[in-house]
């Protein structure tokens, strides 16, 4: 049944709905009664329930979903990361000072540290700072019991998490490395009940599509910018999806709310994306993260970072939803980030196609990247493409080695015309300031950057505000900044208010736009 099951997931036509709403109903009426069937189940489930072949299968998914919460009861092995937040189990995960803060306001019932198996003499010098007298036992004593001092200090039940984060700082805390368990019962924040604000279903009643070119031609996404409180629900809602994926992204903790966008790309999905505030900014990439929702499923995110015109993306399906239309997904993403950003080189990190990355190599993921219209970077990688491509002409039962795809794997892969970006590196960059620093100012970071600060507001006839520092940095690497003509100078300091601006697109396509200062900082990353 269950093979059935995950079958009718490629199955769409006519008749193909009812005949798999009554599937679903009759796999409803079956208990699974391991881990592995009942997974299986979960899986097949919420992919029919984004990509359904009718009204009835959504309904039918729905109900089935709805069960879980009793069926997960008294089976063990649904905690894993592949699986994790089906309604109904718990898990124990370390999470970031922010993202504990977040979850122990929404979910305070359901959420607190998890002792068992934490080796709690990492407490000692912690407790120190506010728990009278504990010297007395931790500097001279074996086997502490340091949750006895932390309840006797606390004087109430309940869960410790608040008590402890009301007592600690970001850093204090990270270093703890506390893992919290979190009972997720059937809240929203589960896999299986996640749902993200949708508009009218999308029914597929033919082929999904299987493949997409950057190249093609892709109307404008419909855009709008959603309200504070709107946005400040999106994000709390990824937040809330990421963690039970034993996920963190600088985004999703420190999002901006008020900058908010959801797009409709079509076909049931929507892109929800914002950046981070200026506060929360990086000094010189500028940082944009999406959500990717189908018919009002989660069903992956999106991390960009980008300088001038170009763009890295870290794109992320939920392996569940693998099977769908990624490649028609990833084509309208990059439509959106060009239409808002002008943004016109994609990156992709090796990472993403299998350096380190075992999950990238037994997907193929290589060549999703090149059917998409992607390059490997450098010669040595082109000839091994040309010949790649060749075998795959000549016999099609053929695939290429996971050893092969390795060499793939340690470099970039790219698409854009010009090829200027080929060699650059952002590490780069920031190894030749380090290298400044070392010959010119002994190693002393905060003299270089008032030396730096000091000869940029100079050569420009502004006065910078500290946000701007990291950017005097590069500046300074400049010899001949101080002649630049009059508009060359006033674009740099555009771009560099715009860096704080309310937007990070503007920045962006004002440096884009900066032929001499984007020349500089090519040769500054090579």
């Amino acid at each position: 049944m269950l093979a059935r099951l995950e079958e009718a997931k490629r199955r769409f036509g006519p008749g193909e709905g009812a005949r798999t709403a009554e599937l679903i109903a009759a796999a409803a009426r079956e208990r699974f009664p391991d881990a592995a069937s009942l997974i299986r189940f979960h899986e097949a489930l919420l992919f029919l329930r984004a990509y359904p072949a009718s009204a009835e299968v959504a309904r039918e998914a729905d109900r089935a979903l709805a069960s879980f919460a009793e069926r997960v009861a008294g089976i063990e092995g649904l905690d894993e990361p592949e699986v994790s937040g089906i309604a109904g189990t718990a898990f124990s995960a370390v999470f970031s000072y922010d993202v504990a803060r977040r979850l122990a306001a929404a979910y305070p019932e359901r959420i607190d540290i998890d002792w068992e198996g934490y080796q709690t003499d990492r407490l000692g010098r912690w407790f120190r700072r506010f728990l009278p007298l504990v010297e007395e036992d931790w500097m001279v004593e074996a086997n502490v019991p340091y949750l006895e001092w932390l309840r006797a200090a606390k004087g109430e039940a309940g869960p410790d998490l608040p008590w402890i984060l009301k007592r600690t700082e970001a850093d204090q805390y990270d270093s703890l490395e506390l893992p919290l368990r979190w009972e997720l019962g059937e809240t929203e924040a589960t896999r299986t009940r996640a749902r993200m604000p949708a508009g009218p279903m999308y029914f597929h009643d033919g082929p999904l599509i299987r493949r997409c070119s950057l190249a093609e031609e892709i109307p404008e996404l419909e855009v709008e910018r959603l309200s504070r409180a709107e946005g400040k629900r999106a994000i709390e809602q990824a937040v809330d999806m990421s963690a039970p994926r034993y996920r963190e992204l600088y985004g999703f903790t420190y999002g901006d709310p008020g900058r908010v966008l959801r797009a409709e790309a079509g076909r049931g999905v929507r892109f929800t994306l914002w950046g981070v505030p200026p506060e929360r900014r990086l000094p010189l990439r500028a940082y944009h993260c999406a959500v990717m929702s189908k018919n009002g499923m989660p069903i992956g995110y999106v991390e960009t970072l980008s300088l001038f015109e170009r763009m890295e993306v870290g794109f992320n399906v939920y392996y569940t939803f693998r099977e769908g239309e990624s490649a028609w997904l990833y084509t309208r993403l990059m439509r959106l980030m060009r239409q808002l950003t002008g943004v016109t080189c994609f990156s992709v990190d090796p990472y993403q196609i299998g350096r380190h990355n075992e999950e990238a190599i037994a997907s193929g993921a290589f060549w999703f990247y090149r059917k998409l219209g992607f390059r490997p970077v450098g010669e040595r990688a082109a000839r091994l493409l040309a010949v790649e491509e060749r075998r795959i002409a000549a016999d099609h039962a053929y695939r290429t080695p996971a050893a092969t795809l390795r060499k793939f794997a340690a470099g970039y892969m790219v698409y854009d015309e010009a090829g200027s970006w080929d060699r650059f590196r952002m590490r780069n960059l920031g190894l030749a300031l380090q290298r400044r620093m070392a010959e010119r100012f002994g190693g002393n970071a905060t003299k270089m950057r008032r030396a730096a600060v000091k000869a940029v507001e100079r050569a420009l006839g502004i006065e910078l505000a500290r946000a701007q520092e990291a950017w005097a940095l590069v500046l300074a690497l400049i010899p001949d900044l101080g002649r630049w003509s009059a508009e060359e100078k006033r674009g740099v300091a555009q771009i560099l208010r715009a860096k704080t601006g309310p937007d990070e697109s503007r920045y962006l396509r004002l440096m884009s736009g900066h032929r001499r200062l984007r020349q500089a900082v090519l040769e500054f990353g090579v």
